[in-house]
């Protein structure tokens, strides 16, 4: 299978789950707007969120990926049995420990450390208290399914880890729209949506269990003993451990911040869901292919192809997300006011959260390409040189975070995180460059500026296309008109950029096709050569 088709198969079921998302959150706009319920859910999620991306999809996987491949590859599928077992007795008995003692001390946890903030408002503190609580075992069950949807992944089995956060999507959109339909009030929203949040991440976890035992591996549970291949586990994991909770505690910090300001918190949190749609169907995909098939072609010595895989990627991810960057720049009001504003969501809170969701936008290709440099060190066994550029990063982030909220509120926390995404993507490619782990592509070079004037060109007409359909996407006009034109201004948007992109040399059908059909080579071969017309 190409590597585009292996992009697509992820970021295919991930975009299934982001618009489930869009429908969660324009359910959740109307229930529950900007207010004290929505910061009070919003902060409790962010705490078993910010822990599940540290345990499962930072730390963890960016170790486990490459040791498990590695395994198979010496020892077969009953050696990787084994080291799985090995592993999964010592992470459930860490998530099973951790999770009883965040449950005790939440209260001290929620007051003190995530929302400080809510000081001034008990019931608002209370309520983040309780929904963090009912939340928390979230973690214990998403970290473990986590370690599975690597096993699949290394296994080329893709589809199920990638379908399976979807799940969570569909359980809230049923609570949301049973409140609706009885008309709860917006504490037992709250209520229901935490207790949803659990149930999710049960059904997430059989379903990549199933999965797992559908290809081959049953996975028993033994007692936790630090064996060779655990201990190495941990050597690699600590350093990525140290880079994801960098990276999380940062996100804590700004919801800290932000927690000063009433509303902030969930502005922040609904312009992050929308943007999170192109940076997760591209970004995640793309991280979660790349991954193994870069530890494969290292393993096998073949240079040449770990440099193509590189190049490839960095070439698709900028192909899709400079344009989506452009466009959530230009047209992130009407967006935003199409999907959120009605019921508590007001026109007031449309325009803060298209503030922020533009200046995302701005921030788009860099966290896109951060998610296609990792790779490069976590395949060679690198974890440590992203922690310190991670480090680098949340350091520059706090610094601005903390000098611009008072002046801008969310819209500087948003202009920080941006930045700091820039700053880390530029020191990785340049330790890649300097090691020389990135094969010099010239076309790769001249196509980049090439498909930047595209998505320049296209901005620059939805701009003047926006003013002179400024009725048909405002508030006075029917919902059916604003989003029918939304629709049509993206088609003719997407025509625009690919018309300049393959017009001007950013793009061709040669380079398309060579994606869709290139095949891993099996034999090492010398430094790389890129081909010329790559």
């Amino acid at each position: 299978m190409s590597l585009v088709k292996k992009f697509a198969t992820v970021g295919g079921a991930t975009l299934g789950s982001r618009l489930f998302g869009f429908i969660r959150e324009t359910f959740m706009a109307a229930a529950l707007g900007t207010g004290p319920v929505a910061d009070a859910f919003n902060t409790a999620f962010r705490l078993p969120n910010t822990f599940r991306r540290l345990f499962a999809e930072g730390a963890f996987n960016s170790a486990f990926v490459p040791l498990f491949a590695k395994e198979i590859e010496a020892n077969g599928m009953e050696g990787a049995r084994r080291f799985s077992e090995e592993v999964f007795g010592v992470l459930f008995t860490v998530l099973l420990f951790l999770t009883i003692a965040m449950e005790l001390t939440m209260p001290f946890i929620v007051s003190n450390l995530i929302a400080p903030g809510f000081a001034n408002d008990p019931e608002k503190l209370g309520n983040t208290i309780v929904f963090a609580t009912i939340m928390f075992p979230y973690l214990a069950c998403m970290s473990l399914a986590a370690m599975m949807a690597g096993m699949l992944n290394s296994l080329h089995r893709y589809f199920a880890a990638a379908i399976a956060p979807v799940f969570l999507n569909i359980i809230l959109i049923g609570i949301l729209g049973y409140a609706w339909y009885v008309g709860q009030d917006p504490i037992a929203v709250g209520y229901g949506l935490s207790w949803g949040v659990m149930a999710a991440g049960l059904v997430q976890l059989a379903i990549v269990w199933v999965a797992v035992r559908n290809a081959g591996i049953k996975i028993g549970f033994r007692r936790p003993r630090l064996t060779s291949n655990v201990r190495r586990l941990l050597v690699l994991a600590l350093p990525a451990a140290i880079t994801g909770g960098i990276t999380q505690i940062n996100l804590l910090i700004n919801t800290n911040i932000a927690s000063a300001q009433a509303g902030a918190v969930s502005s922040l949190v609904y312009a992050d869901r929308i943007y999170q749609l192109p940076l997760g169907v591209v970004g995640i995909a793309v991280a979660t292919v790349l991954l193994p098939e870069l530890a494969r072609a290292l393993r096998s010595g073949n240079l040449n192809e770990a440099s193509n895989l590189q190049n490839r990627s960095v070439e698709f991810t900028l192909f899709l997300t400079l344009p989506a960057a452009a466009a959530l720049l230009v047209m992130s009001e009407p967006i935003v006011r199409l999907l959120f504003e009605r019921g508590e969501f007001s026109a007031s809170s449309t325009v803060v959260v298209g503030h922020i969701l533009a200046i995302y936008g701005l921030g788009l290709p860099a966290f896109v390409l951060i998610k296609a440099f990792i790779p490069g060190f976590f395949a060679r066994e690198d974890t440590r040189t992203p922690m310190v550029f991670a480090g680098i990063s949340v350091a520059v982030n706090v610094s601005l975070a903390l000098t611009l909220f008072p002046r801008l509120g969310a819209s500087g926390i948003a202009t920080a995180e941006i930045v700091a995404g820039w700053v880390n993507a530029v020191l990785l490619f340049g330790m890649l460059v300097w090691r020389g782990h990135w094969g010099r592509d010239i076309p790769l070079l001249t196509r980049i500026p090439r498909l930047v004037i595209a998505a320049a060109g296209m901005a620059v007409a939805l701009h003047f296309a926006l003013q002179w359909l400024a009725y048909e996407v405002s508030s006075a006009a029917p919902l059916i008109v604003r989003a029918t034109t939304l629709c049509a201004l993206v088609a003719v948007a997407m025509v625009i950029y690919f018309a300049i992109a393959f017009g001007i040399g950013g793009a061709n059908l040669g380079m398309i096709r060579r994606n869709m059909k290139r095949k891993a080579k099996a034999k090492a071969e010398p430094a790389p050569t890129p081909d010329a017309d790559a």
